[in-house]
């Protein structure tokens, strides 16, 4: 399969491909003419590599898990000793993603204390804000004031 057709069927592109041959993640032939061509598994590979990335893990965790891209993920990962080197970078990258969480949802916090007619949660989807409802009247005349022109 040339890079081209590969990149169709795991919706990804070329230069992404070529990114993770240059990181040790995906292997490839050259045909005569210079062109990769990419083996039967390698579709796999990629959609394995993709998830693991979407799921929050670095390109440096993907390689240590090089041994089992080439099969299907399972849904849940049972425990195996012999895996543990496996299991303290996932560890990590799931301590970094609650980090990310917990920060994320402070600034969510922040945005939603200084504005609370932004509350989307409490409004039902596609119902609009309406900008002055929970200001007191004094305030929408300090909050126009302090727009920044054209606004």
């Amino acid at each position: 399969m040339l890079i081209g057709e590969l990149a169709r069927e795991t919706g990804t592109t070329p230069r992404a491909l070529r990114f993770y041959e240059e990181q040790g993640l995906l292997t490839s032939e050259r045909t005569p003419a210079g062109y990769r061509v990419y083996g039967p598994d390698a579709a796999r590979r990629v959609r394995n590599i993709r998830d693991l990335l979407t799921s929050g893990f670095t390109v440096e965790d993907v390689q240590s898990f090089l041994p089992h891209l080439d099969g299907d993920l399972p849904p849940v990962i049972c425990y195996h000793p012999s895996c543990e080197a496996d299991y303290e970078v996932a560890e990590r990258r799931l301590a970094a993603l609650d980090e990310r969480i917990a920060t994320l949802t402070r600034l969510r916090d922040q945005v939603a204390a200084r504005m609370p007619w932004l509350d989307r949660a409490r409004r039902p989807a596609g119902e609009r804000a309406e900008p002055h409802a929970h200001r007191p009247a004094d305030d929408r005349a300090e909050a126009h004031a302090h727009r920044p022109a054209g606004a």
